[in-house]
């Protein structure tokens, strides 16, 4: 599996290809996932309606939980008090004109003081849960706005997939690496972009 195609978009196939991982690496998860579809396909006489698989839990849990580890697109407020390297405990900075501000998006989506101690695991059941309120006072764009125009084919593409493959993790390790967008990478590898999966097709 070294390429998806998909029309003007490397940041959607990338977060597919990032979902496809994860449940290579937690096949607890990529089966649950696979039931609920399975389930779903059923009761629709094999074809679900978008609406339907839209509002799959589960689904919604696992694509929720693959942006929050790996999203990169937002910008975050002040949430707690800092102390500045005069000692005084600040709850806002003023940005002079022109200032460069580099936000560490990957840090915020796995802070424990927002998420809670399992900040670093990758747990699609706790958007089953109400999650913490610390989430919720976070104000946090990049979890929440757009994510019904960015899931829309992966969810539609994973649906499709996880119910026809079982999918494995790669012999070798895969490193994530950030530039423009994130990209999958053979570790000690200097190559183009890949995600080299194991594949095998469920027997339904």
């Amino acid at each position: 599996m070294s390429t998806f195609a998909f029309a003007a978009t490397d940041t959607t196939s990338n977060a597919l290809s990032r979902t496809l991982h994860l449940l290579a690496l937690n096949p607890d998860a990529q089966e649950r996932l696979r039931e609920e579809v399975t389930q779903a396909r059923k009761a629709n006489d094999g074809d679900i309606p978008y609406d339907t698989l839209v509002a799959l839990p589960f689904m919604d849990a696992v694509c929720r939980e693959t942006l929050r580890l790996a999203r990169q697109e937002i910008v975050l407020p002040l949430s707690t008090p800092i102390k500045g390297i005069d000692g005084r405990e600040m709850d806002s900075i003023l940005v002079p004109k022109n200032t460069k501000i580099f936000i560490s998006i990957l840090n915020t989506n796995r802070d424990p003081l927002v998420w809670g101690p399992d900040s670093l695991e990758w747990k699609p059941e706790r958007w089953l849960a109400p999650l913490p309120e610390a989430v919720h006072d976070a104000h946090l764009p990049g979890i929440y706005s757009h994510l019904s125009q960015e899931l829309v084919m992966p969810e539609v593409v994973l649906s499709t997939l996880v119910s026809q493959f079982r999918f494995y993790p790669p012999e070798k390790e895969i490193i994530w690496q950030t530039t423009t967008i994130t990209t999958p990478t053979i570790k000690g590898s200097a190559g183009r972009p890949q995600l080299p999966l194991k594949m095998e097709l469920v027997n339904v």
